[in-house]
């Protein structure tokens, strides 16, 4: 009776631990990433779009006009857009992306009425456009960086995207600029000119920290060499090749394809190689956001 007692605890204890979520390192991370990105978008808010009277798209951009037009607070229209919007899509993002998104606009919403009352002094309004721009893009690319959504426009790119078959960068293109020209209701054809600076600035500089100093390129090659071009990027270039079959559609011939995946810096010498061992070979560069992989340098 007391071995099947103490099975039945020790079993009990075994699944309880299983249950517990184990909190990694990774998971720090990422939400002091969401956490400092909320920070410095809601500064790039408040102390330089807001103080310089300028707008922004999407979500923010429309409670911008409310807080112009209304006064109603920052923080408060954030949180109801955004909730409203997460619940409406909330089954177009994964379990983990969803966890986060939702941490993320708490945050921001939090931060956005904190630093309300903060200001510059400022009488040059480039400084605010640029500055403003700058951590606007920095603190939205902390948050996507590591999987996560500012909600807003985002999710309604994903529902265009599902439904009309929209892209969604351009759903979300199209967002922002129907909420642009909506701010001429409480600002002026300058002003709304001068966030579109701002927010081509923020765009730039959210690829830049999402993407990193040395993006990375994938290249398919189509040759009728791939072995001994397979072999030539291998040694000169020093990267690994991965070879598939294919087949060509009219032709119905087959032939293997190389697959590369090289750093920015490496992208023209690559192409200088092909070209001169093989000027018939058809090669498509495409950009690479993340690579995954020990052997990757």
């Amino acid at each position: 009776m007391r071995n099947n007692r103490k099975n039945k605890k020790l079993n009990f204890e075994k699944i309880k631990l299983m249950r517990t979520p184990k909190i990694t390192l990774e998971t720090l991370v990422n939400i002091l990433s969401v956490i400092a990105g909320a920070f410095i978008f809601s500064v790039g808010i408040n102390v330089f779009m807001i103080a310089g009277n300028l707008g922004e798209g999407g979500v923010t951009g429309l409670s911008i006009i409310f807080f112009y037009a209304f006064d109603i607070p920052l923080a408060v229209s954030t949180l109801i857009l955004n909730g409203i919007l997460l619940i409406i899509g909330f089954r177009f993002l994964s379990k983990r992306a969803m966890y986060y998104t939702i941490f993320a606009v708490i945050m921001m919403s939090f931060f956005l009425g904190v630093t309300g009352s903060w200001s510059i002094e400022n009488d040059e309004i480039m400084l605010n456009v640029l500055f403003g721009g700058l951590l606007i893009g920095l603190g939205n690319g902390l948050v996507i960086r590591i999987g996560a959504t500012t909600a807003g426009s985002a999710i309604i790119g994903r529902i265009a995207n599902k439904y009309l078959d929209i892209k969604i960068a351009n759903a979300i293109l199209a967002v922002d600029m129907l909420v642009i020209l909506l701010s001429l209701t409480v600002l002026s054809v300058q002003q709304v000119l001068l966030t579109v600076v701002a927010m081509f600035t923020a765009v730039k500089v959210m690829d830049f920290v999402i993407e990193g100093l040395n993006p990375k390129k994938a290249i398919t090659i189509v040759s009728s060499k791939p072995e001994a071009l397979g072999t030539l990027i291998n040694s000169e270039i020093g990267r690994g090749v991965t070879m598939v079959n294919g087949k060509g559609f009219y032709s119905k011939e087959e032939t293997d394809i190389l697959y590369v995946v090289i750093n920015k810096s490496r992208l023209v010498r690559l192409k200088r190689l092909i070209k001169k061992y093989d000027e018939d070979a058809f090669v498509v560069v495409n950009d690479v956001n993340s690579v995954l992989g020990s052997s990757f340098v």
